[in-house]
This record gives structure tokens, sequence and C-alpha cells, in this order.
């Protein structure tokens, strides 16, 4: 997954006027846990199947064999209207087929006792979609939303009060007993779900803090006799022994934002740490962004960037780093798994896995953090009490856990025909499971996250926790934890428009010394404005 430029809203918010806790949209807002609590839906966990590793948080629990027998979670068919339920959510890989031709969303409808018909949006061009969609407010029943893209639009809480529904009533405290499922979510993720001191939206909880890893082609690597970087320098190094153009292989993807983590720059709410003496500052006015940039630029400049990603700010990065065209990329780890079962079924012998991160700079690392959810779940307003709760039994059933008959279903499909079972009695998907499903119900309705052992991937359990262990030490403290923002519009458009000329400057556009113009730019078009801000959220919450 990645993040892509979104534009603003555009046509018809200029007017709207919403409120989130004690601040106007117009200026951001900030509202602390504490001061939600009431708003929050009581958490009732439900443990189908004791797990192998008892993580620590933030870490997910895991499991290294599948359960038998599974349970059945859910009594009683959420369906009862007939009424098909639209939804659209991401996904980052090829479009499934979509509804009456295919058997998996026949399947779950089946199950249950209505049709949702999803449309699954390419991933990386998501922002586009929402943003276009959001202001012309046109929105499906059900809306999942990457976190990632909500952070840069410019008053979207006002465009959660026009067009989505307060969820309040339905999930607040015990209210959301009637959600037995979906009361299974941990506490941390329901908090950033209020919007304007109303909860509005159900969240997908995090398996892991890290937004980032920087992976490598294991098997690439090894038969070219390239160890794994632990320097900045034996990066490069390792840039320059990969890359072969005319076997047309470059070394890395855009690994800008894991260079900037290298180099130390701060990550929380998108870059910001306590400036010596009192204040905040933003990661472009450091010098460790600079070099990080600089470093960057290098890359790009010494021909070890594939020119897909050169000529564009996107590129698909993971198919060529599939074909081997690019041996290095960075993805968060949610695609570590995927990627590894598919690709296996492609080139013997695939292997990903993370580089183990080290400081630029000397010292100990620093690995960005975030407990914020990946997506967030929005429902239509408008629709009715009765059709929101009937869409709440979905999300409810979709949100079932680990061991349950509901969670393989929604994971994996029908055995036999979307996964096959291995010896020791784990799902395997067919090339129609990989063909058909595309998280259609699981992007949707948030469950606890874990991770599990299948024969198709049959170390990953031990590399992610392996990995995962040793980087948590490094953790950046989040100077903001435990508070919902609300960005001041001119500085989330003003990130947008930074990012643009930055990348200019990545790809040789323009000079390394055009950074003081830009950073003098951003404070003066929003950036000043969100320092100000952020700085009096922190002294309002005694931070």
């Amino acid at each position: 997954m990645g993040a892509g430029a979104v534009a603003g809203f555009g046509l018809g918010l200029g007017g709207w006027h919403v409120g989130c806790s004690k601040r106007a949209s117009a200026q951001g807002a900030a509202t602390s846990a504490a001061e939600i609590a009431a708003l929050l839906p009581e958490c009732r966990p439900v443990q189908l199947v004791l797990p192998d590793i008892e993580a620590q948080q933030p870490l997910p629990n895991g499991y290294l064999k599948y359960p038998s027998p599974l349970v059945r979670a859910i009594a009683d068919r959420p369906g009862r209207s007939g009424r098909t339920i639209k939804t659209m959510s991401p996904w980052w890989g090829p479009t499934p087929p979509g509804l009456g031709r295919n058997a998996f969303l026949d399947a779950v409808n089946t199950e249950l006792g209505i049709s949702v018909n999803p449309s699954v949006q390419d991933g990386n061009t998501f922002a586009d979609k929402l943003s276009a969609m959001l202001g012309a407010r046109d929105v499906p029943d059900v809306l999942a939303a990457p976190m990632w893209e909500i952070d840069k639009i410019p008053r979207f809480a006002d465009a959660v009060k026009a067009l989505f529904a307060d969820l309040t009533e339905f999930l607040s405290g015990k209210a959301v007993r009637a959600f037995p499922m979906l009361a299974t979510l941990p506490t941390v993720a329901w908090q950033y779900c209020v919007w304007g001191g109303r909860l509005a939206a159900v969240p997908f909880p995090r398996d892991n803090p890290f937004p980032w890893a920087l992976f490598y082609r294991k098997d690439l690597t090894d038969r070219a006799g390239v160890g794994v970087p632990k320097t900045i320098d034996e990066l490069y190094a390792f840039g320059k022994a990969m890359t072969d153009p005319a076997r047309g292989v470059w070394a890395f993807g855009g690994i800008f934002d894991m260079i900037q983590m290298l180099f130390k720059c701060p990550g929380s709410k998108g870059g910001w740490r306590k400036r010596v003496g009192g204040g905040l500052e933003y990661k472009f006015e450091t010098a460790e962004f600079r070099q990080a940039l600089e470093f960057t630029s290098r890359l790009f400049k010494d021909g070890m960037v594939h020119p897909d990603l050169v000529a564009s700010k996107g590129g698909d990065a993971m198919q060529l780093f599939h074909g081997g065209k690019i041996i290095a990329v960075q993805n968060g780890l949610g695609a570590w798994a995927g990627s590894q079962s598919e690709q296996s079924k492609v080139t013997a012998g695939y292997n990903i896995q993370p580089m183990p991160i080290f400081s630029a700079l000397g010292g100990d690392p620093l690995a960005w953090g975030a407990q914020d959810p990946v997506f967030y779940t929005f429902i239509k307003k408008g629709l009715g009490k009765e059709r929101t709760q009937e869409i709440l039994r979905v999300l409810d059933w979709c949100a079932a856990p680990f061991g349950s008959t509901e969670y393989e279903l929604n994971a994996y499909g029908v055995e036999g025909r979307h996964f096959t079972r291995a010896e020791d009695g784990s799902p395997v998907p067919t090339d129609l499971g990989r063909r058909e499903l595309a998280g259609q119900y699981s992007f949707i309705g948030g469950r606890v996250p874990v991770i599990v052992a299948t024969a198709d991937v049959p170390h990953f359990v031990q590399d992610f926790f392996a990995y995962t262990t040793s980087t948590i030490r490094y953790l950046e403290q989040d100077l903001f934890e435990g508070i919902k923002i609300a960005l001041p519009p001119n500085y989330s458009k003003t990130i947008i428009a930074t990012e643009d000329k930055l990348n200019d400057v990545l790809r040789g556009r323009r000079p390394l010394s055009d950074l003081h113009q830009i950073v003098r730019e951003w404070r003066n078009s929003g950036g000043d404005e969100g320092r100000a801000f952020l700085e009096k959220t922190l002294i309002r919450n005694g931070r």
C-alpha cells in the first residue's frame, strides 16, 4: 500500500460548518481520548483459539498452526431487507470480477442473506476517486477509506458530518453488544473514529505499528552474493551492485520514506518533533531531512531507481518488484504474506524479506510508528435506522475473529474452489481464489488482527515476529498518542503541494539548493499554521 497524492474537495465545501471538539474545522480540531471515552464502544474480547505467540502490544498474537474444528460465531444471517448494499474499498492488485461473475461474492452474500455489491478501486489512485466522490457528495452505502488518504483531505470532518451516518447511538458503550464482533475491536482503534463529537466510522485495526518496511528480493541478492546493508554507505553499494540496466534491473523503487526514517527524521503525525528550546519543528526543517533528500537524490541521479518511477510519482513498483525488475521497495508489512504466497507460484524460490533497520547517522535506529486504524469504514447518511442497523450487522459478520467459520470464508473463500487444505489443515489459495478475493469484505469490517502460519507461507510467522520484535524497541514516541486530530485545511493542502516540489528535487528537475525556498513556501502557505495548531494541542493536553 502507498499513499498517493490527493486533491482537496474543490466544489461545494466552502460554506460547510463543522466543529470537532472545541475548535472549528477551519482552524483544525483535536480531541483527546479522555474527552471521547464516553462515546466509545465497550470492549468485549472473544478469543476462540489460544495463541502460540502471545505478543506484546501493539503487535498481534501469532498462530503457528491452523485451528480445527472452527467455530460458528454468528447464529443469524445479518441481511433481512433483500436490498443490495453498495460498497467501495481499495485494492492493490488486479481488479477482481464483479457481482454475478464472482463465486466468492456469491458464497459470502449467501451467508450474509443479502447482496453486497463491492466496487473495488485501484489503491494507487484511490485518493483521486475519493476526492472526486466526496466533492460530488455522491457516496456508496459503505465506504472504506485508507487513513493516509483521509489525513490529506482538507475539511474531511465537514464531509463526515454532511455525508456519513452518526453511529453513536448504535455502537457507543453497551449499545455495541447488539454487534458482538464489532465489540471485540480494540478501544485504541475506536478512539480515532470520532469526528465532531460523533462516532462516525468502524475501524480496521493495525496488525503492527510500522507504516513502512524496506523489502528486498532475498532470492536475487543471495544469487548475486550481495549482503543486506547495515549502513547507509552499504545501502548505496547495494544499489550499485544490484543495478543492471542491460538486463532491465534496477535496485530501487521509490524508497524516500524509508530513507527519511533511516536518517532519523521525525515521523510523529507526519513528521513533527519537539524543538530544543520549545515548540515544534517539522521534518522539512531538519538537517536529517536534507541529508535524506540528498542521499535519495543521488540514487536517482546515479541511475539506481527504476526509470518507470523516475518518470512519474507512482508506477507499479510492486509489479516490477515481483518481476525482479526492482530489487528493493518500501511497502507496508501487510503486503508481505500475500506477496510471498502469490509470487511463489510464479517464481521458484521467490523470497521477500524486510531489511533490518539501521541508523544512517550512527547510534540506535528510529522506527516510525502509529496506532490509528488502517482503514475507516463509513455508512452513508440518511439511510434510516433499520437500514443502518442491517449494514452494521454485515460489518459485524465481517469482524468475526480468527477461529470462526465466518473468518475463514471471509479470508479464504470456499474450500475446494478458492482454497484447498494442506496436510497441516491450513488453507492454500487456488488460482480462482487469487483472482476473485480482493478484500471485498475484510477491508470494510475490521477484525482483531492475528498473524497465522499457512502452508503457502510456512516461515512467515517466525520471520514476521523476528523483524517486528527486533524493530519495536526503536519505536518513536508518538507526541500525539491518544489524540484525534483534524488538521487545518491550509496545512493539509500545503503538504501535498510540498511533496510534489520535493519529488521534482528527487528526480533532478529542481536543484537541492531549492529546499530552503520550498520550506519557506511550505511555512507561509500553511506549515506555520499547522505548527501553531499542534503546539496548542500539546499544551492543552499537558504535553
